[in-house]
Order: structure tokens, then sequence, then C-alpha cells
């Protein structure tokens, strides 16, 4: 099997308990994730199957969420399911102010990881160190806030849609609104719609899966593996071409633009990752052969 399965992952799981189930009702060892999810998270999980788990790395997509900030709450995890810190009445706010606080998230370009992350320092998760009740130096790291939009005002509760890069992380820019409207503030709930071109409208639930499995059903689950470098320039060549980059061999081109990109054949089947490097020289990366892969 490859391909990419986009799964719809339900809340309490964690994202490697997602692959766990999955692993076990296609038989197939060979999965990973696309970007982590908290276990309180539900949306998108795209999953990439068999081979194509060779593209995860390349898979630096935007992301696209859907947020719950609970006002008048600090909590050691940034989300609802940390240890409250402070408790702060949420009194007077105005519409205006809620408002500017959410679109305001738009000029953060970086960000610190919480204590409660997947986050490696000194080769030790973050989490695992806050399970011990140690409290790390975190460097800041550079992130995009693409678009920002406020959904609804329910005090204490405010609703907002994000658009953003990868490695953002949504609880911390609940802390952010809370601490500038003065009350504190936790994420209550996160959906994520999109990841790249892999959206909430395309994505099957664990459910669906076992289903569909059951009845031996599995056409149509898979989407195709050139979506995880979709982002990616697109390069033609030559038949003869093809052949000798597909045989591992550096090619001289005329392109001038540099860097990672994906060869395509004939019937749209990708064939090959590869860089273009300095005087035109077009190097593989990683090769699937004259046919390709889906």
């Amino acid at each position: 099997m490859i391909g990419v399965l986009n799964v719809n992952k339900p809340s309490s799981y964690t994202s490697h308990d997602v692959v766990a189930v999955v692993r076990k009702l296609l038989q197939e060892k060979q999965i990973g994730h696309l970007g982590t999810l908290d276990p309180l998270a539900t949306g998108v999980l795209p999953l990439a199957v068999g081979n194509a788990t060779r593209l995860v790395e390349y898979g630096s997509y935007s992301k696209e969420y859907r947020a719950v900030c609970l006002l008048g709450k600090t909590t050691d995890s940034c989300d609802i399911t940390g240890k409250v810190l402070i408790e702060t009445p949420v009194e007077d706010l105005t519409s205006d102010q809620v408002n500017q606080a959410v679109l305001n998230l738009k000029s953060i370009t970086e960000q610190k990881p919480p204590m409660v992350s997947a986050v490696k320092i000194g080769g030790q998760k973050l989490y695992e160190m806050a399970r011990k009740g140690e409290i790390v130096e975190r460097t800041a790291r550079p992130i995009q806030i693409l678009e920002v939009e406020l959904l609804s005002i329910e005090l204490p509760r405010v609703s907002f849609r994000v658009v953003c890069s990868a490695g953002t992380y949504i609880r911390v820019l609940c802390e952010n609104i809370g601490e500038a409207l003065g009350t504190g503030g936790c994420m209550e709930a996160l959906e994520r719609t999109r990841v790249g071109p892999f959206s909430l409208e395309n994505s099957i639930s664990l459910d669906e899966i076992k289903k569909n499995v059951e009845a031996q059903n599995l056409s149509g689950m898979l989407l195709a593996s050139s979506l995880l470098v979709k982002h990616l320039p697109e390069i033609h060549l030559e038949e003869s071409q093809l052949v000798a980059l597909c045989l591992g061999q550096k090619l001289k081109i005329d392109r001038s633009e540099l860097g990672i990109a994906r060869v395509m054949n004939a019937q749209g089947y990708l064939c090959a990752i590869v860089e273009n490097m300095s005087e035109g020289i077009l190097k593989p990366r990683k090769v699937f052969g004259l046919e390709g892969m889906i």
C-alpha cells in the first residue's frame, strides 16, 4: 500500500495512538504522520503509508486551525488539561478589545515551545521534563501567522481561526490573547482543518477505515503520494534524461532556479525528488523509477 491516509483524529487520541491503530488495521508497519496533534485536539492528521513515508521530510506545510480560548484561566500547559495557576475574573471586556487581541496575533513572528510539548532539548522531550517538575530555558523559534479571523465571542470563550506555519503552538496563541486582555487564557478546544493540501472535507475517521477494511473496500481511501510534494516546483524531462536520472545519474539542464524539485513522468506519476544545484546540475535525492509512484 502506497499513499496518504488523511485521518480525522478523534479527541483523547495521541498522534502515536492513531498511527498504531492504522498500522494494525492495514497490517502495514511503514506509516508516519505529518505533524503531531495534542490528545485534546481533533481534525486533520495525514498519514504517509508505505513508500510514501520517504516523502514526509519535504512536508513543511502551512496549517489551519479553529480554536476556542477560555479567558480567565492560566494553566501550566496553556490548555485546560493543565494545572490552573491563576484565575482572573473576566469583566468589562468589549468586543473591540477582544477582536484587537485576536488580530494582533498576526504580528507574532517567533514563539517559545511550551514545556508540555514534544520538542527535544538535550535529547529529552520537554513534556518528559515537565512531568518531573523540571522547567528549562527554551529558545524562541521563528513562526508565521498568515491569517487570523475572530469567529465568535461568548465570554469567557473566544473562538478564532488561524492559518500558520508548521511549528506554531495554538495554545500559546491562546495564552497570548489572555495576556493581551489582562485576564489570562488557555486553550479549551482545537480542531485542525487543513494541513497543506489535506483538508477536513477529504478526511476519513478511524471508524470508517475499520469498516472499509472489514468490507475489503480500500479503494478511494488512499490519496496520491505526490500530494506530499505538490508544493515543490515541477520538472519535466525528456525520456532519455528521465532514464538517466532514474539510474542515479546527475544531469546538466538549462534551469535557473535552485533548490528541491519533483520530477514527474508523462503519466503524471512522481519519478524522483531532485536538487537543482549551481551551474544547472540536477542531482537525484530520492528515485522512484520510471513508472513512478502515485
